[in-house]
């Protein structure tokens, strides 16, 4: 079935146009409400949102179709995509909604489904659901007297923060600590200086004043310039970015040199296997990981496995080895001991407790491998055609001759973005580029055929 909805990550489009409509989520809930109705209990649907204005407009249209369906709904608020997840579980609902689009700017919203494990929903299952949405769902609604009710869930922030507070070491404080917090006026907003503040760290929050349009906005983990120059101005040990649903970090040291995905982990990889945890001594990391991430991972008798760029794919893929640790370079980064999904503030937190262990200085801390120089270029298609051109195949071929051993070559549809992603990786900088600009122009050239 060829996917009309659901992208890598849930559903995504620019706010009050085709899919991000009121009528398509609508349509959304209804077709996952009735997919997820299972038995004769009352049915209890999660549904959280970040700080996007458009969320006034889908959060209603959803919660009008889950009733509709006879599910009863409890709205959270804005709350972080992970938070979402635990609820989902902790609460025993059938179903989990997050109205996010992550990273990207206000204009753009997205929708996110969690199954009742806490878990992202299958390709099978969106597919599932695509097809309930187009085969029509006025037979499934429920009788008048069955409909769904809807309530707030008051204390859903305090239950986050005890959650990922009982994350961090027992016996370890962050006392003395002054950390920049920046919540990219998103879903975190609110809950992120909080933990941290518990914990016993002197914070000081940026970006936590959002007014519907300005999430992401110079700020979060796509836009550290502000966060890096806070850090520098006050003296802190370090800072941290959350996104806008606050699933991925981008840390930064003391003197605002920025610490990526890749590094994070590398760092909790390295804590977790002196401590005896990390699950069959490997890390999961996607395509896009940097190669001297893998490089020191092999070093230190680790391995490292690929999956496709995704968080849900990284996190299927542990799932079926059974390790406990993976992410993307963008900062997504899973624990499963933890939770079901990327968790931005539980990531955060175990590189805290390796630097409070460690007594050391962040930058001495995270100096853990020497990237690669890489490069990403998203070179505009529509559909991933171009990158069976003949062209496109020798420019690609030419790249990866010029690389050689020590460098690789990735070209890949974007899942979110009518985009094609170039990226390589190399010991020279300027090849690096060279051959990404080549491929480049190749796409351009294909597209325009």
């Amino acid at each position: 079935m060829v996917r009309k909805l659901f992208g890598t990550d849930g559903i995504r489009g620019k706010a009050n146009q085709e899919p991000m409509t009121a009528e398509t989520a609508l349509r959304v809930a209804m077709a996952a409400g009735h997919r997820f109705t299972r038995g004769d209990h009352r049915h209890l649907v999660i549904i959280g949102k970040d700080t996007r204005l458009s969320n006034y407009m889908l959060e209603p249209a959803m919660q009008a179709g889950f009733t509709a369906m006879g599910m009863d709904v409890v709205l959270v608020g804005p709350m972080p995509t992970p938070a979402v997840a635990m609820l989902t579980r902790t609460l025993r609902a059938d179903l989990g909604v997050m109205l996010s689009a992550s990273h990207n700017p206000y204009k753009d919203n997205g929708i996110k489904l969690f199954g009742p494990d806490g878990y992202k929903l299958s390709d099978t299952v969106e597919e599932e659901i695509e097809a309930l949405i187009e085969s029509g769902l006025l037979d499934h609604l429920a009788d008048a007297g069955n409909l769904g009710r809807a309530r707030r869930l008051e204390d859903a922030p305090g239950r986050y923060i005890e959650f990922v507070k009982h994350t961090f070491p027992r016996g370890l404080r962050l006392d003395g600590l002054e950390v920049v917090v920046d919540c990219a006026n998103g879903a975190a907003y609110k809950v992120a200086p909080s933990v941290f503040h518990e914990l016993g760290a002197n914070v000081i929050p940026m970006a936590i004043n959002p007014d519907g349009t300005n999430i992401n906005r110079d700020c979060g983990a796509t836009e550290t310039q502000m966060l890096q120059e806070q850090v520098v101005a006050h003296g802190a040990h370090l800072g941290i970015a959350l996104d806008g649903d606050a699933d991925r970090v981008i840390l930064c040291d003391e003197n605002g040199t920025i610490i990526d995905g890749d590094q994070v982990m590398a760092v909790i990889a390295r804590s977790w296997r002196a401590a005896g945890r990390l699950q069959g001594d490997r890390v999961v990391a996607t395509v896009m990981s940097n190669l001297g991430f893998q490089r020191y991972l092999q070093g230190i008798g680790l391995d490292m496995e690929r999956a496709k760029v995704g968080d849900r794919y990284v996190l299927e893929q542990m799932r079926a080895g059974g390790y406990n640790l993976g992410g993307e370079q963008s900062g997504h980064i899973i624990l499963s001991d933890y939770s079901t999904t990327g968790d931005g503030l539980i990531a955060a937190l175990q590189v805290l407790a390796a630097l409070v262990e460690a007594g050391d200085s962040m930058s001495v801390l995270a100096n853990v491998f020497q990237s690669y120089p890489q490069f990403l270029r998203n070179v505009p298609a529509n559909g991933a055609s171009a990158m069976d051109h003949a062209g496109v195949k020798t420019a690609v071929a030419a790249a990866e001759k010029k690389l050689g051993v020590d460098g690789r070559v990735l070209i890949r549809q974007s899942g979110t973005e009518p985009v094609i992603r170039v990226m390589a990786e190399g010991l020279d900088q300027q090849v690096v580029t060279s051959v990404v600009d080549d491929i480049a122009i190749a796409i351009a050239d294909a597209s325009a055929a």
